[in-house]
């Protein structure tokens, strides 16, 4: 065989942050603190404490393989653990706190952590659960000497105290690029989350990836505000993607409100965001109060689950901010497709374009998608033809640890990802639904989140569920649960009246209900299975 006479080196992470150290070693991080004040250092600075945290982590035991959890809001020294835990061959592993206690302590005793790092925030929250973590042998509190609360939690530590014991002139080992870097527990709303193992190998080349035009963009003239979590599918990758792109960045901390989300966009000069559409309703609300602007802002990235056709014309039309509309999920990495308008669609008018920003977009080098029958044979790209939405490439998971739930991925290693999509023409997808949401009526399937999104369009309706309720004759018929603004005065019969000029008479909800509040799952999805509970045997009238 004929071979390349090229250098191999191994797809290290800690390659990320030597690189970030010496190209942009003056390139800002910044971080609210959970103590309270903005906190502020360069690349250098990180790459010297990642240094220090990793040798520390050798002198409290930790071998290659080891996990080590982190419970933590994004910040600075959640950024140092990032590269200085799996850059010295263990493994990262974020715990997301906004799940239940029972599935808390699951998610830390089925990863194996011996060592747990935690925020001020969580201390109360681990003391309640302590008696359930069965191999926790130290808790690092992620705070000076200063801050070291009280507390009843055995063989506690100061993060600040365990920097000073570590030898910053470490050195970053090299080792086998398949090597497990970080895991991540799906956050599904039946049964025990499941665990997602990524690789050295798959987190460098989804970075990359992400970084292409096509994908996020980004570039050292970006300042990136990371809200989503970086206990959330490691922060979308950005956490790895910023530095390697010499983008400075900006850490929110415990305050995710629309006011002080606002502070930090306007302050430091953001250009580029990332969250999910709850987090984006809380801002786009206070802007409205508030008359404030975005001045800075150019792109919005939205995840995580549908982003309403009224939250893209806000952002756009109000604000001058694009927005990004992508889907991925845990086991994608999470990038799984991004949408941007290709030449040809960028002539219509926005009122043209719009039906194509409400798709999730198209996939990038390096992941591919299909749409498949229930009998697995792969459907056209028409946008009209819809089937099981299925996901392989470089960072797609190919088994869950400790194999549960393996048969999601077939002989082929297509992953089976649970969502029903269309893909059309041009190659977009869009999400009509999760297969356990399809509303089955009369032989037909009805897209409950077209109807969501079509809801929340009402300029009176704050946010919007729908779910199947059994009828006697369809089977299936949808019904509209919703929140709307304070003292609005819609009703059933104008919401419906709405819904009826965009949706056909079959497609039409059979009722609504109007609540306070939706419940939302530990990554800000609604939560869907609480609202079955609750009204899956609601009386539909008339039936």
């Amino acid at each position: 065989m004929f071979q390349g006479l090229m250098q191999q080196h191994s797809l290290m992470i800690s390659s990320i942050i030597e690189f970030a150290e010496r190209w942009y070693p003056n390139v800002e991080v910044v971080s609210r603190t959970t103590e309270g004040p903005i906190h502020r250092y360069t690349y250098k600075e990180m790459g010297v404490r990642a240094r220090s945290i990793a040798d520390a982590l050798q002198g409290l035991g930790v071998k290659p393989g080891d996990r080590v959890g982190t419970l933590a809001w994004n910040g600075y020294r959640h950024m140092e653990l990032y590269f200085g835990v799996s850059g010295s061959q263990a493994v990262l592993h974020t715990i997301n706190p906004r799940l239940f206690a029972e599935q808390m302590a699951y998610v830390i005793n089925h990863g194996g952590a011996n060592i747990l790092f935690t925020d001020l925030t969580f201390v109360p929250l681990l003391e309640s659960l302590a008696d359930q973590l069965e191999q926790i042998e130290h808790i690092v509190v992620m705070t000076d000497r200063e801050h070291m609360p009280a507390t009843s939690l055995s063989n506690v530590q100061c993060y600040e105290d365990l920097i000073d014991k570590g030898d910053s002139s470490y050195q970053w080992p090299e080792f086998d690029e398949n090597s497990a870097s970080s895991m991540c527990y799906t956050s599904g709303t039946t049964g025990n989350p499941k665990g997602v193992v990524y690789s050295h190998r798959s987190t460098l080349i989804h970075a990359m990836g992400s970084s292409i035009p096509n994908g996020l963009g980004l570039s050292a003239t970006d300042t990136v505000l990371l809200v989503v979590p970086q206990f959330h599918v490691n922060s979308w990758g950005v956490s790895y993607a910023a530095p390697m792109n010499g983008c400075k960045l900006v850490l929110p901390g415990p305050a995710m409100d629309g006011a002080s989300i606002y502070e930090l966009l306007d302050q430091e000069k953001c250009t580029l965001s990332l969250a999910v559409p709850t987090v984006w309703m809380m801002l786009t609300g206070y802007l409205r109060e508030s008359k404030a602007f975005l001045p800075h802002m150019k792109r919005v990235v939205i995840g995580g689950s549908a982003v309403p056709e009224a939250m893209i014309r806000s952002f756009e039309a109000d604000y001058d901010v694009q927005v990004v509309h992508a889907w991925g999920m845990t086991e994608t990495s999470p990038l799984g497709t991004l949408n941007f308008l290709m030449p040809h669609l960028q002539n219509l008018s926005y009122d043209e374009q719009m039906p194509i920003k409400l798709k999730q977009g198209k996939s990038i080098f390096g992941i591919d998608i299909r749409i498949v029958d229930d009998e697995g044979r792969s459907l056209p790209h028409d946008g009209s033809a819809f089937g099981r939405l299925q996901a392989r490439g470089h960072w797609v998971t190919s088994g869950y640890y400790k194999a549960e739930g393996d048969d999601s991925i077939d002989a082929d290693g297509w992953f089976e990802t649970g969502d029903v999509a269309t893909i059309d023409k041009d190659g977009y997808m869009m999400i009509t639904d999760r297969t356990k949401d399809v509303i089955k009526s009369g032989g037909e399937w009805i897209s409950s989140i077209e109807i969501e999104n079509l809801a929340v369009g009402h300029p009176d309706i704050i946010e919007a569920a729908v779910i199947a309720v059994p009828h006697p004759k369809w089977d299936e018929r949808p019904l509209v649960i919703a929140v709307k603004e304070p003292h609005s005065a819609v009703d059933k019969a104008t919401l419906l009246e709405f819904l009826a000029t965009n949706l056909a008479r079959w497609q039409l909800p059979d009722d609504v209900i109007f609540v306070d509040e939706l419940p939302h799952g530990a990554t800000g999805k609604l939560n869907k299975l609480k609202l079955r509970e609750r009204y899956g045997n609601h009386q539909l009238p008339g039936a």
